[in-house]
């Protein structure tokens, strides 16, 4: 099982990755190993299916160069291959004036990116584009929309296959040995595999496969998971489109929201709180050895310890669905407890280092072998296509 290159994580990066470096260069051998029995079975098949602006993403960052042409090459894609998508455009509500220098932020922040179309809105404003929604002043992203990732991930495999590419389900990674300047061998819970060079896409594992030949890696990653409500049917007329409200500048998640889905319905969420198992879906889910990985990482505890007051809300949204449905009453109002219906949740891979920091960036760490992805949160998704080619100009380096 010789390969010229071999991609570890079948998300959307791991994927977009293999058929950016397939429509490069069809002569080499490339396959992809995933660990599950299908694709996109975490952080891609359980998000809200956002098209992201990169209106909140720090200029010149690559969240924000890597956003800002991801999607457009995103809305390419999707229109070549008949993916379904929705342009709608979102609000951002700011509901009280200590928010508004926040708000005036992510405005600053969308004109450096480069966003057109704009728009300041006040309150009059804000009801005509959701007319349930409350604020007193707001932000509309007309380049905001809705997609079925599954779906664009589903095409990235068929394409890539078709190109020549090969794809193993069912092969979780559990050794890397490198053979002394001839590339690695990869050792999987049933087979074996060489390639003269490996792409680390596992996502919530990304740190654990890095730090096989890194030891001294000096990041991990924090799993929190998201856990959303779907507004029932009578009750989906609230809410037109996206409603977000102003993000906490401190804290790295952009706080409960309503989207709308291409599928049809209403969710609303997520929250943010530790998890207590990368995998982690359910409040009871727990594994001792990944929570213990966790809550022993200098930089975890000084997360804690800052944001404490912040985390304990959030686990009181999590077992309360009254607390939950107060926190979105900020946006709509009218929204009562019983409107909301528990949906799915997802769990996110948070990289923090030993500081302290939760990393805000796409983190991409490499050596002679191996090309590790170790951060590729939102807008991941959004700038699949983006990050790919960024990888595959950092393989064709080689």
């Amino acid at each position: 099982m010789q390969y010229d290159i071999l991609i570890i994580g079948g998300g959307i990066v791991g994927l977009a990755t293999a058929l950016r470096l397939k429509e490069q260069k069809p002569e080499l051998k490339i396959a992809l190993l995933e660990k599950e029995n299908a694709i996109a079975k975490h952080q891609t098949g359980n998000n809200s299916g956002v098209i992201h602006s990169g209106i909140y993403y720090k200029p010149g960052s690559l969240k924000a160069t890597n956003c800002i042409t991801g999607y457009q090459q995103l809305i390419e894609f999707a229109d070549k291959h008949g993916i379904a998508y929705d342009l709608c455009g979102k609000i951002i509500v700011a509901t009280d004036k200590s928010e508004l220098p926040a708000l005036e932020n992510v405005y600053k922040r969308g004109i450096e990116n480069g966003l057109e179309g704009l728009k300041k809105i006040d309150r009059q404003e804000i009801t005509e584009y959701e007319p349930h929604c409350s604020g007193i002043e707001g932000i509309f992203v007309p380049q905001t929309g809705i997609i079925d990732y599954k779906a664009v991930s589903a095409k990235y495999a068929e394409l890539f296959q078709q190109a020549g590419g090969e794809i193993f389900l069912g092969e979780k990674v559990i050794d890397i040995r490198n053979k002394s300047g001839q590339g690695s061998e990869i050792i999987t819970e049933h087979k074996t595999y060489e390639a003269k060079l490996i792409v680390n896409c596992a996502g919530l594992f990304s740190d654990k496969i890095a730090a096989i030949n890194h030891k001294d890696i000096d990041v991990r990653i924090i799993p929190f998971r998201g856990e959303y409500y779907e507004i029932r049917k009578e009750k989906q007329n609230l809410v037109r489109n996206l409603i977000y409200p102003v993000p906490d500048p401190n804290f790295p998640f952009l706080g409960v929201h309503y989207t709308r889905m291409i599928g049809g319905g209403v969710e609303a969420g997520p929250n943010a709180v530790f998890a207590f198992k990368r995998e982690g879906y359910k409040r009871t889910d727990f594994q001792f050895d990944e929570f213990m990985e966790s809550v022993t990482w200098p930089g975890f505890r000084k997360v804690a310890l800052k944001y404490w007051k912040t985390g304990l809300g959030e686990y009181y949204r999590s077992f309360s669905k009254a607390a939950f449905t107060k926190a979105l009453q900020k946006l709509v109002p009218e929204i009562q407890e019983d409107d909301l219906v528990p949906s799915g949740a997802g769990v996110r891979a948070q990289a923090c280092d030993r500081s302290g920091g939760l990393i805000d960036d796409f983190l991409i760490l490499e050596d002679e072998f191996i090309i590790n992805v170790c951060n590729a949160p939102s807008p991941a998704a959004t700038s699949s296509l983006a990050i790919g080619k960024t990888i595959s100009e950092m393989v064709f380096k080689r």
